[in-house]
């Protein structure tokens, strides 16, 4: 695909999915602050904004410590998402001179739900693909994903939990499962108002990995996001996952990187 293939995907991600998410799960608030969408009430902070946050110099600075400084009274992290392509060009520079410090770059991918959709790979034998919905099994796919990560994810738990009791037709849940056990877990989300829906988790345990069974919940969520009425979907890929997602039809537009400050002493 040639970069003029690529540049509606990229405009249509900025356009599109630069906002909050319509439904925030309980618990969770939206703020403005100029340019910036500051997400307060989930495991860490996170702020956001649109392709050209629109300051630089001191007032880019003033804005960036205004933030760390509302999280650090809460005693909390905060998440600051940086893309490669945005302005002004010196906005990671400034977030480490405040303390941020950047986490794993992933790829963001775009593709058409339909061309995705139509690539139906079942899973290997001996593993079954159900959507979920119950408390125990986001639990489960908690406890699976720490495994994976070898951190505590407890609290993936809790906001999947909020997720589904809050708005069940923004989310579907997918596990695949293998003589009882959760060896990969993947949720869609819908972005209401878009021609949107984005893939995540994805996580599988390490024996289970090149067997199809990622590619098998890519294919069940392209089809259902298909079904209703999805243009797009999206991912942010790492780079375990990139060639996976581009050989299934997506196209990387830009990249992420997550900038991260912490309190001190956590």
């Amino acid at each position: 695909m040639t970069t003029a293939d690529i540049q509606p995907l990229l405009s249509a991600y900025d356009d599109q999915m630069r906002g909050a998410p319509p439904t925030p799960p309980a618990g969770v608030t939206y703020e403005q602050d100029g340019p910036l969408l500051r997400i307060v009430g989930q495991f860490r902070g996170f702020v956001s904004g649109p392709r050209d946050l629109g300051v630089d110099g001191d007032a880019l600075d003033e804005l960036i410590a205004r933030q760390r400084d509302f999280f650090a009274a809460r005693g909390e992290a905060v998440e600051w998402k940086t893309r490669s392509h945005d302005t002004p060009a010196d906005l990671t520079e400034r977030l480490r001179a405040a303390g941020f410090v950047p986490e794993e770059r992933e790829t963001v991918l775009v593709g058409r739900a339909a061309e995705m959709a139509v690539r139906q790979p079942a899973p290997p034998e001996g593993v079954t693909v159900r959507r979920v919905t119950a408390d125990a099994d986001m639990r489960r796919i908690a406890a699976m994903e720490s495994a994976v990560w070898g951190q505590d994810w407890s609290w993936l738990a809790d906001d999947l939990i909020g997720r589904v009791a809050t708005a069940p037709d923004d989310l579907a849940v997918y596990v695949a499962e293998a003589d009882g056990e959760v060896v990969c877990a993947a949720w869609l989300v819908f972005r209401m108002g878009t021609g949107f829906a984005s893939l995540w988790g994805g996580s599988t345990l390490a024996e289970w990995r090149g067997r199809g069974v990622y590619r098998a919940l890519v294919a069940v969520r392209a089809a259902l996001a298909v079904s209703r009425g999805v243009t797009y979907l999206h991912v942010d890929a790492s780079d375990d996952s990139a060639p996976i997602l581009r050989r299934l039809g997506m196209h990387a537009v830009t990249t992420t990187t997550p900038y991260v400050w912490t309190p001190p002493g956590r």
